[in-house]
């Protein structure tokens, strides 16, 4: 019999990698300022994020399947919580670079080790629904990140955002300690040349990867680039930092949304394609809209396709890999981490929201056709 891991835990080790990247948002103006570089170079910090986030994901992954599960949690929130103390005592704009890597290292443990730990413990229709909550989860978080981030950074900078992680990310390893059970039942050979090869082969997980990439690009690209254009409108950054609040509010609209239509067994793919139709209708907004603070309006439908996309890609992606969940999650999620990655470096040099927003609601809307065919 599976060993079931509370599912309350479960949602609050994968919300918080995304509480840590948004509380982080709102310090861009500040780092810029305290470390005298420019804004860009400070925004960029966050595509370094995401591509230590990628190798994370591999690492974290693998180890997941040599170790186990809860060992390889405890390991990598560790990591996370020495980072968060260099962060926050560097003088030196490359050692916050090197700590936000590394931070980004073991944070990715969060993402890739939870969907393991839920592959092992549910299936089906089960995880469909399992999945659904963490989209619910999800939600919560940009709301407490960007608050979070917005009063943190008024009051004392992003030396006091990097206090917060380093509190937060000690109280969930003492109760990772306390209560994390181990969920793999078996240890398989691990053959990640042939699981490699074939993965990389398979059309449906690039089809996968490619989805994740572009809602989760939509959703970061506004935390990489809405403080500036909150300053461009004359807005303070803890006026950005209550934005959370509107977008939550869109993240978990979503979700609802996406439970009461699987509820009347709604496909994944139609709620997909729904998904996409939305992204690329409030992508448009937002590009028309953009030189006003009411682009937030059109912003929510993108953050909504967020919370009805991410679930039933993620749910669906590794059905055929389950005798080997953590080494294939691992692998799937360097593919999109790294698109992910990529995409907010484009993003960065781009610094147009708008343009951002329509770039991957097109690539949302074109992967999905192709899905359907």
């Amino acid at each position: 019999m599976k060993t079931k891991p509370s599912l309350g835990q479960m949602v609050l080790l994968l919300m918080f990698p995304q509480i840590a990247e948004t509380i982080y948002s709102p310090t861009l103006d500040s780092i810029s300022k305290s470390f005298d570089v420019s804004y860009t170079q400070a925004a960029q910090t966050l595509s370094i994020y995401f591509s230590a986030f990628a190798v994370g994901v591999v690492v974290w992954g693998v180890l997941a399947d040599k170790w186990g599960r809860r060992p390889t949690m405890l390991l990598g929130m560790g990591l996370f919580a020495c980072s968060a103390l260099i962060a926050m005592q560097t003088d030196s704009f490359t050692w916050l670079m090197i700590a936000r890597a590394m931070g980004a290292f073991g944070l990715a443990v969060g993402s890739v080790v939870t969907q393991t730990m839920l592959r092992d413990a549910f299936s089906g229709t089960e995880l469909a629904k399992v999945f659904g909550y963490m989209g619910m989860g999800l939600s919560i978080s940009p709301i407490i990140g960007l608050l979070l981030g917005g009063q943190l950074s008024q009051a004392g900078g992003h030396q006091y955002v990097f206090i917060a992680l380093f509190i937060m990310v000690l109280a969930l390893l003492v109760h990772s300690l306390w209560s994390l059970p181990e969920t793999q039942q078996s240890r398989q050979p691990l053959q990640l040349k042939s699981l490699s090869i074939h993965m990389i082969k398979d059309g449906g997980i690039w089809v996968s990867a490619l989805l994740v990439a572009s809602f989760n690009i939509a959703l970061f690209s506004y935390y990489q680039l809405g403080s500036f254009t909150f300053l461009q409108l004359g807005f303070s950054i803890e006026q950005f930092g209550y934005s959370g609040v509107v977008l939550g509010f869109g993240t978990l609209l979503g979700s609802l949304v996406n439970k009461a239509l699987f509820k009347r067994q709604v496909s994944s793919i139609s709620l997909i394609a729904l998904a996409a139709g939305l992204q690329t209708l409030g992508a448009v907004g937002v590009c028309f809209s953009q030189h006003t603070i009411w682009f937030l309006l059109p912003m929510m439908l993108v953050v909504m396709a967020f919370g009805i996309a991410i679930p039933n890609v993620l749910s669906r992606a590794l059905v055929r890999y389950q005798s080997q969940a953590g080494s294939a999650g691992a692998l799937f999620g360097l593919m999109y981490y790294t698109l992910i990655g990529s995409g907010l470096a484009l993003a960065g040099m781009i610094q147009d929201l708008g343009v951002v927003l329509v770039l991957c609601g097109a690539l949302s809307v074109l992967v999905t056709i192709r899905s359907r065919l």
